[in-house]
């Protein structure tokens, strides 16, 4: 189903998970999926962690003709390499230790419907050779059995990994990758998805506002939004969710635009180190020294005749300052409030001191 909104679309699932975006580069690896979904052959998905390949395999799925059959997801990385096999083709009692009794596969699971292998370059040499066999015949051996079966399955596997390469290397059976890649879609990582970022970032917000019963949806303020704008999203959808979310639950109040972010939920000036100081420090400078050994030295000032000794001092205080405002800044990935927190100071002291020194712009 499709939802159209005045700046952007929701391609809505049956599970509360969905597309939400945009860019072109976005609606491009969207439609390609669309047009592979008709089409009873294997699909493969590439993309970075967090941008969404579970839900183009759920999409191929929904908009196929086995729309009305079984769905089964396995994450290959998730299973020991012993146990892989077993757990896609299944197996017969007394085939290995603790096997008591018949267990049936994802394979035959997903008989009639599609079958989504997650992290696939993971898979064993042994598990690709009798997935090829799969693919190309139709037909699954249970471990420990010697008689086949028929499965009608269809296949869409996902991987961050190289195949190619891996290929190449030995590492991967080249004559799987070409069964499983008739068709390859390549999601974009959210940092190429030009816009897309202000458009989840409002979706996920409201989500969380109305999880959290609020009254209105206040939106993102300037700070907020400058700097989703500046974060890289190494997680991509998925980092900006828990990002959205944490923020919006972390602000609790509905009347005033959200305007305080934490990407990094571990970050606290009271974390654990790895091998405390030996040396022992006042309790009163402990944690004042701690942050300045964070910070970058200033740099020395020019030297000038000595009558005007108290006019350099002064500059270089200033200019320490400077310094240590500038790396704060940048430590807090530039929320001003972070910063003001890591300086002991209110979000007004730092405003000031900011202004002073010329670093508001």
């Amino acid at each position: 189903m499709l939802f159209v909104g005045k700046s952007h679309y929701i391609l809505a699932m049956e599970r509360e998970n969905q597309f939400v975006g945009e860019s072109g580069a976005f609606l491009d690896a969207v439609e390609k999926a669309s047009r592979a979904a008709t089409l009873d052959r294997p699909v493969l998905v590439i993309g970075e962690r967090g941008t969404g390949k579970e839900l183009i395999a759920e999409r191929l799925h929904r908009l196929s003709m086995r729309w009305d059959g079984p769905l089964v997801t396995l994450n290959c990385a998730a299973m020991p390499e012993t146990l892989i096999e077993a757990e896609l083709f299944g197996h017969e009692a007394g085939a290995f230790t603790g096997a008591t009794k018949n267990r049936v596969g994802r394979f035959e699971e997903a008989d009639g419907g599609t079958l989504f292998l997650d992290e696939l370059g993971t898979l064993s040499s042994a598990a690709q050779e009798r997935l090829l066999r799969a693919v190309e015949y139709g037909e699954i051996t249970r471990i420990g059995s010697s008689r086949p079966q028929k499965v009608d399955v269809r296949i869409v596997a996902a991987t961050n990994a190289d195949l190619p390469k891996m290929a190449e290397e030995g590492k991967f059976r080249a004559d799987l990758l070409d069964r499983l890649s008739f068709e390859v879609v390549t999601l974009p990582p959210l940092r190429y998805r030009e816009g897309d970022v202000p458009v989840l970032a409002d979706y996920f917000g409201r989500r969380m506002a109305a999880e959290l019963e609020w009254e209105q949806w206040p939106g993102f303020g300037q700070l907020a939004s400058e700097a989703l704008a500046r974060h890289q999203w190494p997680g991509n959808v998925r980092e900006l969710r828990n990002v959205i979310e944490r923020a919006v639950y972390q602000w609790g109040d509905y009347t005033r635009a959200v305007d305080h972010i934490v990407f990094d939920p571990f970050e606290s000036p009271w974390k654990p180190k790895e091998m405390p100081s030996r040396q022992s420090l006042p309790a009163e400078t402990s944690h004042s020294a701690e942050k300045m050994k964070e910070l970058p030295a200033p740099a020395a000032p020019a030297a000038k005749p000595a009558y005007t000794e108290v006019d350099d001092m002064k500059e270089a205080v200033e200019a320490f300052e400077k310094r240590i405002l500038e790396a704060a800044l940048a430590k807090s990935r530039y929320n001003q409030r972070q910063t003001a927190k890591a300086l002991n100071l209110t979000y007004d002291q730092l405003r000031h001191s900011l202004k002073r020194h010329d670093l508001l712009g």
